[in-house]
């Protein structure tokens, strides 16, 4: 599957399916169509059963993402107007992830700039390879962002941080991110992606009703972006004791062998 002039590419793995965002010419950074096509993106891959876990990362050898595309400014985005409709892209793509039913993955290696922040923000679980770089640097371009955007960043690292990121326009080094609770783990950069491949697949053969429910509760309890309502979030807790999967997962235990749980 391949969207936006295939500048976003799904490649799959067991029940893995990683999005690498693979726009070379510009660095990786995100253009207008490449925010527009991400939600329709992400709905297909949460339709599908064989899918439990979703990987974003740069593609090989690229950053993950260097931000929006600069120099669609002077086109797109050149008047007021214009930039409303390029920032509601934005937020969609952001809100698409967030409220994506599985779990997210953001996997950062290189520049995480503007953004690439937004987008790692809207994932559930971020891990950054050494040496990657964060930033915000919308007061060097005089770009401005709606409340619904920097919602996502300020749910991630707080408002103090937020507004440091912002006010400053500095960049931040993994460590940092880490420390701002940015990022949950910080990896060596030789073999990172064989790293992500094994913490993603780890995932994926836990419980798939069981992740869903602990993403919604965890989301609702730590009042994030997209969160469901508590009548929901009870809804698919109790799904898992009425499961298959809770069934077998008892049977594994007791039997002391690897569950193999089918999402029923």
């Amino acid at each position: 599957m391949t969207d936006a002039g295939s500048k976003l590419r799904i490649a799959r793995e067991g029940g893995v399916a990683r999005i690498l965002i693979d726009n070379s010419e510009r660095r990786n950074a995100f253009d207008f169509s490449m925010w527009r096509a991400l939600p329709a993106l992400l709905a297909a891959l949460d339709s599908e059963e064989a899918t439990r876990v979703v990987v974003l990362s740069g593609a090989p050898s690229l950053p993950f993402c260097s931000g929006a595309d600069i120099s669609e400014f002077s086109t797109v985005r050149a008047t007021a107007e214009g930039g409303r409709a390029y920032e509601a892209a934005n937020v969609e793509a952001f809100d698409a992830l967030s409220r994506l039913a599985k779990p997210v993955v953001a996997a950062i290696s290189g520049f995480c700039m503007g953004g690439g922040m937004g987008l790692a923000a809207a994932c559930d679980l971020r891990i950054a390879a050494e040496g990657a770089v964060f930033g915000i640097p919308a007061g060097r371009l005089g770009v401005g962002y709606p409340p619904e955007a920097m919602r996502y960043v300020v749910a991630a690292v707080g408002a103090q941080t937020a507004m440091d990121l912002f006010f400053t326009a500095r960049r931040i080094d993994a460590e940092e991110a880490r420390a701002a609770g940015f990022v949950s783990r910080v990896l060596p950069k030789q073999g990172f992606d064989a790293a992500i491949d094994q913490i993603a697949a780890g995932i994926a053969v836990n419980a798939p009703l069981t992740l869903r429910a602990a993403k919604a509760a965890i989301r609702r309890a730590a009042d994030l972006p997209q969160a469901l309502s508590a009548e929901e979030c009870e809804r698919l807790a109790a799904a898992c004791f009425d499961s298959a999967d809770y069934a077998e997962g008892r049977n594994a235990f007791l039997e002391k062998r690897e569950p193999r749980f089918r999402g029923g």
